[in-house]
């Protein structure tokens, strides 16, 4: 009897021990991100290479603070690190971000446009104030992935065969289309893909009007329309006072600039 006592005894004092020794290794142990990567091996490679702040700002135990099953919440609402922003406060973040370890990739269904303002709100300005075929279209139906700039051509026939995208953007900007502004190198047959029949009786002409280039005259901003005497060489008041007076257009007299009569 003593002897089946001594061995419950000891058996308990073992139990004690072990449960003891157990508790005191669970409170010194700590995981770390090379833990997590013996099973999830898929995850850090996608984080490797499209991570983005998710690569360099972070490590898993950043995010996934618990595991189950000791914890539910293995997989956090983005707001935990990301507020601030109203784009930050828009709901049902996975529709778009639909992997948080890549989490530029977007995946963008449908016409998509008010989510993209909350961060590119400068260009939505632009686009509404400056009304053009633009404005009517979702922001994704030119940028079909995020950060992708389409060339202009995809969508838009070329003026002349030897334009290209830097040719379009230095009279066009994307989001003002139509706010036409140029430099004085803008080549005039440029000009002559909407204005044919101007560019022709200029081309046609004879006088000195023949030589100069469409900005010449018509300088830095589309449709500006400058008076002659605006070019005081050579023409300046060119007449009496009282001429100008009765003739205040000079049209009136020599024709429209372009088919200018001597």
């Amino acid at each position: 009897m003593r002897k089946k006592t001594g061995i419950l005894f000891s058996l308990l004092v073992l139990i004690i021990y072990s449960s003891g020794a157990l508790a005191a290794n669970q409170e010194g142990f700590s995981l770390s991100d090379s833990d997590c990567i013996k099973c999830h091996d898929k995850q850090p490679a996608t984080i490797a290479a499209r991570g983005n702040k998710h690569k360099t700002e972070v490590g898993c135990l950043d995010c996934h603070t618990e595991h189950p099953p000791e914890g539910k919440n293995a997989i956090p609402d983005c707001s935990v690190c990301h507020s601030d922003s109203p784009h930050y406060a828009l709901e049902n973040c996975a529709s778009c971000h639909s992997d948080a370890h890549a989490p530029l990739d977007l995946i963008i269904e449908g016409e998509v446009s008010a989510p993209c303002l909350t961060c590119h709100e400068k260009q939505g300005v632009e686009v509404k104030e400056n009304p053009s075929a633009h404005t009517n279209l979702a922001c994704n139906e030119c940028h079909t992935k995020h950060r992708y700039i389409p060339e202009c051509m995809e969508c838009h026939e070329k003026h002349t065969e030897d334009m290209n995208v830097d040719a379009c953007l230095s009279c066009h900007p994307v989001h003002m289309p139509l706010v036409i502004a140029y430099n004085q190198e803008t080549p005039s047959h440029y000009c002559a893909a909407c204005h044919g029949e101007a560019y022709t009786l200029l081309n046609n002409n004879t006088t000195k009007h023949k030589d100069l280039s469409c900005v010449y005259c018509h300088r830095d901003v589309h449709k500006m329309l400058p008076s002659c005497i605006s070019c005081k060489i050579p023409h300046g008041e060119p007449h009496p006072s009282k001429m100008l007076k009765k003739y205040p257009e000079c049209g009136q007299c020599h024709g429209i600039a372009h088919d200018l009569k001597n």
